[in-house]
């Protein structure tokens, strides 16, 4: 998705967005009628996270609106889910008001098809949720699908029951059913700080447009998610659970699970652990991304005790660490820093040391910025030693902190720079202290094709849109170190695409030297970025530097194997890796 930096400089969009860009962590939560088969249907398990279960069991509409006569969730408690929230350092909470089921979690007088006309239970959680997050200073915020309604004959996704819809329905769709109800989740709960949209599948632009311009008339503060549709939302999102490689311009958030599923399912038990939760918040708020993590309460009204086990211990974290997360800009640099994360706010910059140097020390290249203290913040009155430094041919700045023995956190410690001024970085790619040097699709320079379809970024930094042989990519970097290099690139696979493809046969020139290679999967990337979005290593041996400088690479196709002629992406390169042999 594109997301307009000119939008984002507005004066008005700044001012409602404010809060979001501050907030940086939100609670998402998917509950629904899906909780009570929870990811089975007449004992039969149905593959696929939980709350698609009617649209992967192809469930007929008249026999799964039965589940709401059994939806009795009496162990509900708004005020404990509120103060999970808060206790985990969430600044806004998301829920589903209707999700694509067409299901109303709240008192719809727009469709009778709701939690309090429908089921035994009788009562409207989003009025108790609401109150509670007024009283705990909480962002409350709406989910609600505008395009896909299994439920409603006008709504899109639901071809088994309904195969002949049309564009004239689903618009009458819009008009009788999304705009009534979003017109009760705006008027009668409060302030509302945005509504979540997702897939718009059928929704033209016009139609996008029409229903952002109508939640700013009823409330000109709330914001609109990018999942309107067509770009023209307040910020943008990511696919579920999608990382970018690097710093990212605008606003976006990226949703992501605590397991796999959204909605509850008693079979995932896929947990992510602590660390690697904190891992995607540092990661995220470094790049300047939102982190909005799901959770799945059951058909009883209950959060599963390992989700908020989790949440209770990230809350410990951003208790102590809560200063490098909140209120902060993405980090200076441009790219992945090996084993760190960077947020900046004014004269300080935060160091998230994912791994704590085994020789105590922490060396940082890139830094122009003089530093003018050092210290963690867990330890704030003691001052650490450093030395900074810069030298030429090529020109590059490094600093070195000497750590103390132990680390200050058992899964992140975070050190704080005082500089004399705001920081300022090397823009280019520069060569790591291990050795390695990473070329990032989104670093280098793209050379379009003059004709035909023409290589681009996608929004999370990886190439895409790379169908002919006349498109190529380059990079200049600065390489210190002289010796072999071996020599590995990484592609992965677009949004929505089925599988990696690979078989396409590339030519990359380093310094003077061309590799031809097809590309096989000989390996995968193992970081949380490429857990949802694989990313297959492929090996292009080895280059050798006689002496420091500055370089260049260059990559083109000579042959491109592509699934379909429709395929988003064609050739999804993320990046180039050089390792010292």
């Amino acid at each position: 998705m594109k997301h307009s930096k000119t939008e984002s400089r507005k004066p008005d969009l700044d001012r409602r967005l404010k809060w979001w860009r501050e907030s940086r962590f939100g609670l998402f939560i998917h509950w629904g009628l899906y909780a009570l088969p929870a990811g089975k249907w007449k004992d039969r398990p149905v593959p696929g996270i939980g709350e698609w279960i009617m649209h992967r069991g192809k469930i007929p509409a008249a026999e799964y609106e039965k589940l709401a006569g059994r939806f009795n969730p009496t162990r509900f408690d708004a005020k404990a889910w509120v103060a999970l929230a808060v206790e985990a350092g969430m600044k806004y909470l998301v829920i589903t008001s209707k999700h694509h089921d067409g299901f109303a979690m709240y008192d719809s007088k727009a469709d009778s098809y709701n939690i309090v006309d429908a089921t035994p239970f009788g009562r409207d959680p989003m009025k108790e949720l609401a109150a509670e997050c007024r009283k705990a200073g909480l962002r409350m915020c709406f989910y609600y699908s505008q395009d896909q309604d299994w439920h409603h004959p006008g709504g899109s996704g639901n071809d088994w029951d309904y195969p002949d819809r049309t564009t004239k329905e689903f618009a009458h769709y819009l008009k009788t059913k999304v705009k009534p109800q979003l017109k009760e989740l705006l008027t009668q709960y409060g302030p509302i700080g945005l509504i979540w949209f997702d897939t718009p599948w059928w929704i033209t632009k016009a139609q996008s447009l029409d229903l952002k311009r109508y939640v700013h008339r009823l409330q000109p503060k709330c914001l609109v998610s990018g999942r309107v549709g067509h770009d023209v939302g307040d910020y943008g999102s990511f696919g579920d659970n999608q990382i970018p490689v690097g710093r990212i311009a605008g606003d976006w958030e990226t949703p992501a699970t605590l397991n796999d599923t959204w909605g509850f399912k008693t079979d995932d038990h896929k947990w992510k652990s602590v660390r690697e939760l904190l891992y995607l918040l540092i990661d995220l708020t470094g790049k300047g991304v939102n982190y909005l993590l799901n959770v799945g309460p059951t058909a009883e009204g209950i959060i599963p005790k390992p989700s908020v086990d989790r949440l209770r211990e990230i809350g410990e974290w951003t208790k102590r660490n809560g200063e490098a997360i909140y209120g902060t800009e993405a980090g200076p640099f441009p790219c992945e820093i090996e084993n760190c994360r960077f947020t900046q706010k004014g004269r300080r910059l935060y160091v998230m040391l994912m791994k704590w140097p085994r020789n105590r020390r922490l060396s940082l290249v890139g830094l122009k910025t003089k530093v003018r203290r050092a210290a963690l913040l867990a330890r704030p009155t003691e001052d650490l030693e450093f030395i900074q430094t810069s030298c030429q041919e090529p020109t590059t700045h490094q600093l070195e902190v000497k750590l103390p023995a132990k680390k200050t956190d058992p899964h992140v410690s975070v050190l704080v720079l005082e500089l004399v001024g705001r920081p300022e970085v090397d823009p280019g790619i520069l060569q790591q202290p291990s050795g390695k040097i990473e070329l990032n699709a989104f670093m280098g320079k793209l050379h379009p094709s003059r004709t035909g379809r023409q290589i681009r970024l996608n929004p999370t930094g990886a190439t895409e849109n790379w169908f002919t042989r006349s498109n190529s990519i380059s990079w200049t970097f600065k390489m210190t170190r002289p010796g072999t290099y071996r020599i590995e690139l990484g592609t992965s696979l677009a949004r929505r695409q089925p599988k990696w493809v690979g078989n396409h046969k590339l030519t990359l020139a380093i310094n003077r030297k061309k590799t031809t290679r097809r590309i096989r999967a000989q390996g995968w990337r193992q970081t949380p970025r490429a857990q949802y979005f694989p990313e297959a290593i492929t090996r292009f041996g080895t280059v050798t530097f006689k002496k420091p400088g500055t370089y260049t690479a260059r990559l083109k196709a000579d042959e491109i194997a592509i699934a379909s002629s429709t395929d988003a992406g064609g050739i999804i390169l993320t990046s180039i890796e050089l390792f010292p042999q």
